[in-house]
């Protein structure tokens, strides 16, 4: 997720990003336009261009059925978009694009020397074959792992001729256009920018943290408004068995786990059913982020932005204890491996393993809440959530988790807390906690639950509160 926006126009980049709060003013950087290393004619090329032959060659005979030739040339492409061709070598590539390990040896294991050559000869092949009419061709020079982008020799002959000033009529008017379209661009971001930066003077009067949450929202939401600093949003990785498929390594594939398709009848009707001639699943902590938490992410940040703040997500597997505990946190989907262990607050209501736990159930409440089922179809038809607003290390940030039991329960809880209408409900029973029935405990759990059809979360409603003692 980003919180900016870059337009493109004439190999100039625009990157425009919108301010942390009202008064920040816009900032416009220009970047210049990416040239080729190795060319020598005066037209740059892209990156846009660049990503583009790069598909049409991967997407080539040449390349299409041959998954470690496209991903050697793909890595070592991104590789130099980025600007970190001077770092590629052999033991790089063995180690991210074959998985050799830290121990591998380019002087015993020849495989990156051999599949480069395998590259140059595929991509000869290719200009010969399907590729002879393309206007940009990638070369891998030999002894080298940095590809390079050249123009071929019509496009060199033709702005050899525009710059000699025998351009033809065609050629003269997409210059023209060309030149008209740049201009154009540049007076648009030049009153963009006097726009918001008059917009963001500050004027005579005290500034004041300026938001336009709904009312029902802000009493919950603004220990994570301005001025305070941006929460931290953690969706969950989960580990899963996902489906194998011919771009994985041989030591990915070699550790996967194989289902006959006829056990898996319910897969019948996916792609997945169609395409893949076995059903071998793999491991995965990293390519999978829970529906529903992706999904309220979008609806956090929409609401963030609209209080100037900024928004900040991250996955699990790539957070730590000591990076949330210093800031304002928001936690998703419960997987995370430190949260449930430091942050869960087991004397009231407890998730584990799937399960609610309430360890004093009050009149009216379970001691445990499970989901539950459809008895003839087996989907699942209600879910649980639990929301928590704790302390963090310094008593002025908030943790705040939001656990479903399944992903629909943690869409549903955040649905709950940026609605208005729903948050007066939770505001209502935590004032009825409050000895002076006026104040909001500043610490409180609440548990949620929804209801589901075809996975897609329901009506949500407030089955309990409670207090977090300071």
């Amino acid at each position: 997720m980003t919180d900016g926006r870059c337009y493109r126009l004439a190999g100039w980049n625009a990157a425009i990003s919108p301010p942390a709060t009202p008064s920040q003013a816009l900032a416009l950087e220009l970047e210049p336009p990416l040239t080729s290393q190795h060319s020598a004619s005066p037209l740059p090329i892209s990156l846009f261009e660049k990503r583009e032959e790069l598909r049409r060659v991967l997407e080539s005979k040449h390349f299409a059925r041959a998954p470690k030739k496209t991903r050697f040339l793909e890595f070592v492409s991104e590789q130099a978009f980025l600007g970190n061709g001077d770092s590629l070598n052999e033991y790089l590539i063995g180690v991210e694009v074959y998985g050799r390990g830290s121990g591998f040896n380019a002087q015993e294991d020849p495989i990156v020397r051999v599949q480069a050559h395998e590259i140059r000869r595929s991509l000869k092949q290719y200009y010969e074959e399907d590729g002879k009419d393309s206007l940009i061709r990638i070369d891998l020079p030999a002894g080298h792992y940095v590809p390079i982008f050249d123009r071929n020799a019509a496009e060199e002959t033709t702005e050899a001729e525009l710059s000699a000033g025998q351009a033809p009529q065609g050629s003269r008017f997409w210059t023209r256009l060309h030149i008209a379209l740049t201009l154009a661009l540049t007076a648009t971001c030049l009153l963009l920018v006097f726009f918001l930066v008059a917009r963001g003077r500050p004027n005579r009067q005290p500034a004041q943290p300026v938001t336009t949450l709904p009312d029902g929202l802000e009493w919950f939401w603004s220990p994570f408004l301005p001025p305070a600093n941006g929460p931290v949003i953690v969706i969950p990785n989960h580990p899963l068995l996902r489906a194998a498929h011919d771009g994985d390594s041989p030591q990915t594939l070699a550790g996967g786990h194989e289902i006959p398709k006829s056990s898996l009848p319910e897969f019948r009707d996916t792609i997945h059913f169609r395409e893949l001639k076995r059903f071998l699943f793999v491991p995965s902590l990293t390519d999978f982020t829970s529906v529903g938490e992706t999904l309220g992410v979008v609806r956090l940040c929409k609401m963030f932005y609209r209080a100037g703040q900024n928004c900040n997500v991250q996955q699990s597997r790539l957070v730590n204890f000591e990076e949330i505990k210093g800031e304002n946190a928001i936690l998703l989907g419960g997987s995370q491996a430190w949260s449930g262990r430091v942050f869960l607050n087991v004397e009231g209501f407890h998730l584990q393993s799937g399960v609610i736990f309430n360890r004093n159930p009050q009149p009216g409440e379970k001691p445990v809440y499970r989901p539950e089922f459809d008895s003839v179809t087996n989907q699942l038809t209600r879910d649980y959530a639990l929301v928590l607003m704790l302390p963090n290390e310094k008593k002025e940030n908030r943790v705040l988790l939001i656990y479903g039991i399944y992903t629909q329960g943690s869409q549903a809880a955040i649905e709950y807390l940026t609605n208005p209408e729903q948050m007066r409900e939770l505001h209502k029973a935590l004032i009825g906690l409050a000895p002076d029935h006026k104040t909001i405990p500043p610490y409180f759990q609440a548990l949620i639950a929804t209801t589901v059809e075809n996975s897609v979360p329901g009506t949500s409603a407030l089955v309990a509160v409670r207090a977090i003692p300071d």
